[in-house]
């Protein structure tokens, strides 16, 4: 094991050797006009991968064996924790973490590499030398800061364990989603790199781009979902959103996603937008390396943030700085041979698509400015300040009700011109959509308009997917097998902004109308919530794999007749010295039913807290209908179609 563990150390510096030759030979070779050393960047990318996804896979091996004489298997393992855990110690640690990173960064580059073949020579040798360059930066900032393969001179007989908060099904998921994510809008970054060294771009170049972005999105809204999710269930708290500082790191690289998503339409569609465009791209994956700051340079307290060393932490900054500074300046050089020759009128699909990028960057801002203020504060004034959810809530929630206005409204118009008669084609919708606020209103009347406004909104965006897909289908008879013969990307569309529409609904049933209830209850007791009836049947001890827990039992009812049966758990971790809290849910269409049991009270009895939580599914729902809708449109052939240009190569030189 010992060998093996050098031989991945090796491994991941001839990496790094190759990520610089990658970078340099391909890159010179585009300049030069060189055929030959243009076509051995494919060579690198694969080689870089193959020699990185070993290493990778000598570290699982490590930590499935309990391997402590590395360091990162002594803080991150323990011989206890059940395989599942143990794998996901791998990616549950900032040594770990990184490495992860650096594999799907040299995986993304070897499909780029396997898949784009047909792209014109020149343009995939810059793709693939910029994104060596990136690799080659976070290779050295792994290998001379964070290196996974450290070891220990005399390692002990057990690890100190993963931080218990981490030993979840739902967390073991999440890191690598959310990586996905990130490190895809990397391809779609070397695209615009690409694009502004060779000075233009078109309609194929939007192409290329955009299952790209389309896949880094998917994994992105998979990963929030997931993580959201496990903070609802896991923390006990009830919550699925609290604007930690990691929450909002993987929130704004998903904003700026969707803004590129639709910019590379205009540019695909109408020749428009390409200057704007090629900075959502340099901004998108800016976003994702500023995630990686917040993460693990310590400057702001969360508790996702792996690591609190300033050398790592002015590694990243420097990281930052080379490569969205970097390309920003390349902007501003380049970015007037982008010239636009799509025209259109104020009212016009393409103005509402202008409108929805610019609600989504500004909301993009307002997430970066709140996130990031506490330390601008500590560094003028010297005092430690925090922004919470009632900023966010404040300033973040108008610009997504302005979006999902204009989104129905843009998807049904048509491109270039449109009229005011295509407008008052909406009416109905509009009606539909107060006559639904009424109605929720007449049910909830006294209390807060969120709710109604919010299932508005919803509602508003589901009949405009109906109203768009009935539009595609065209006159005449026959429209339902039209629009069932709709291309996949339709249908992804379509699919996606239902999915925006439904978790809305959630967002607002839930923030709007919950019920909670705290209390002391002894064993045998009952009470009634909101048309329950919860009874506190019995609290026992167990132990468990590597923790020790009190599982209470409680019988969920309802006119005296069962509904179910919850089993919340407070459990403690005795390697870590942590408690976890374990809710016990029945969720249902309409509502969830939460319950958390906290330790036993000196009085006798133990604190009861219980939730009714209506449409609370409908968050997570919506996002798998998000993450399916771009799935579909993923499978689309026209994405999956090539656009080469056969000449290109005939032009090159040796």
């Amino acid at each position: 094991m010992h060998m093996l563990n050098e031989l991945a150390h090796l491994g991941l510096t001839i990496a790094l050797a190759l990520a610089l030759l990658g970078t340099v030979i391909p890159l010179v070779g585009a300049q030069l006009n060189r055929l030959s050393w243009m076509q051995l960047a494919p060579v690198f990318s694969v080689l870089q991968f193959l020699l990185v996804a070993f290493s990778f896979s000598v570290l699982i091996q490590a930590f499935i064996k309990s391997d402590f004489s590395l360091r990162v298997v002594l803080l991150n393992s323990h011989t206890l924790k059940p395989l599942i855990y143990k794998i996901a110690g791998v990616w549950g640690n900032h040594e770990g973490s990184l490495l992860l990173w650096v594999l799907i960064l040299t995986l993304f580059a070897a499909c780029a590499a396997w898949f784009a073949k047909n792209l014109p020579l020149r343009l995939l040798a810059r793709v693939l030398g910029v994104q060596s360059a990136i690799s080659a930066t976070f290779l050295s900032f792994l290998l001379f800061t964070s290196n996974p393969f450290s070891r220990v001179d005399f390692p002990p007989f057990n690890g100190q364990g993963l931080n218990p908060l981490l030993q979840d099904p739902g967390l073991a998921f999440h890191p690598p989603f959310l990586y996905l994510g990130y490190v895809g809008l990397s391809v779609t970054f070397s695209f615009a790199i690409a694009a502004l060294l060779e000075g233009k771009v078109d309609a194929a170049w939007a192409r290329w781009v955009r299952p790209w972005t389309l896949s880094a999105w998917v994994f992105l809204t998979v990963g929030i979902g997931l993580g959201s999710w496990w903070a609802y269930y896991e923390l006990g708290w009830g919550g699925f959103w609290f604007w930690d500082p990691v929450e909002n790191a993987s929130l704004m690289p998903w904003l700026i996603s969707v803004a590129l998503l639709h910019s590379a339409i205009v540019v695909e569609k109408r020749d428009a937008l390409k200057a704007w465009t090629i900075l959502l791209a340099i901004l998108a994956f800016g976003f994702s390396l500023i995630g990686t700051f917040i993460v693990r340079s310590g400057v702001l307290t969360s508790v996702h943030a792996f690591a609190n060393d300033p050398e790592r932490g002015v590694f990243i900054l420097l990281i930052l700085t080379i490569f969205v500074g970097g390309s920003l300046l390349l902007f501003a050089f380049r970015a007037g041979s982008m010239e636009s020759n799509g025209v259109f009128s104020t009212i016009s699909r393409e103005s509402a698509l202008v409108v929805n990028n610019l609600l989504l960057v500004v909301s993009c801002f307002v997430v970066f400015v709140g996130t990031v203020w506490p330390l601008i504060a500590e560094l003028i004034s010297d005092r430690k300040l925090s922004v919470g959810p009632p900023f966010f809530n404040i300033a973040f929630t108008p610009l997504i009700i302005g979006l999902a206005v204009i989104l129905p409204i843009g998807s049904t118009l048509p491109w270039k011109r449109a009229t005011r008669r295509h407008l008052i084609k909406l009416w109905p919708l509009i009606i539909l959509c107060f006559a639904s606020v009424g109605l929720i209103w007449a049910i909830q009347t006294g209390r807060s308009l969120l709710g109604p406004i919010g299932m508005g909104l919803g509602v508003w965006l589901i009949l405009g997917v109906l109203v768009e897909l009935y539009q595609r289908a065209g006159k005449g008879h026959s429209k339902f097998l039209r629009i069932l013969r709709l291309p996949l990307a339709d249908w992804g569309k379509a699919t996606a902004h239902a999915g925006l529409g439904i978790t809305i609904c959630g967002v607002a049933g839930l923030t709007a109308w919950q019920v909670e209830d705290i209390r002391i209850m002894k064993v045998g007791e009952r009470f009634n919530i909101a048309g329950f009836s919860l009874v506190l049947d019995s609290v026992e001890k167990f132990t468990g794999p590597n923790y020790f827990t009190t599982m209470a039992t409680v019988k969920l009812l309802r006119e005296d007749q069962l509904v179910s049966v919850l089993y919340p758990e407070r459990r403690y971790y005795p390697v870590a010295e942590v408690p976890t809290t374990e809710a016990g849910i029945d969720s249902a269409l309409l509502r969830d039913v939460y319950v958390v049991v906290g330790e036993a009270q000196p009085e006798g009895g133990y604190a009861v807290r219980t939730f009714i939580k209506p449409l609370a599914n409908w968050i997570w729902a919506g996002a798998i209908f998000m993450g399916f809708g771009g799935l579909l449109s993923l499978l689309d052939r026209r994405y999956r179609v090539a656009h080469s240009i056969r000449n290109q190569r005939k032009e090159v030189e040796f």
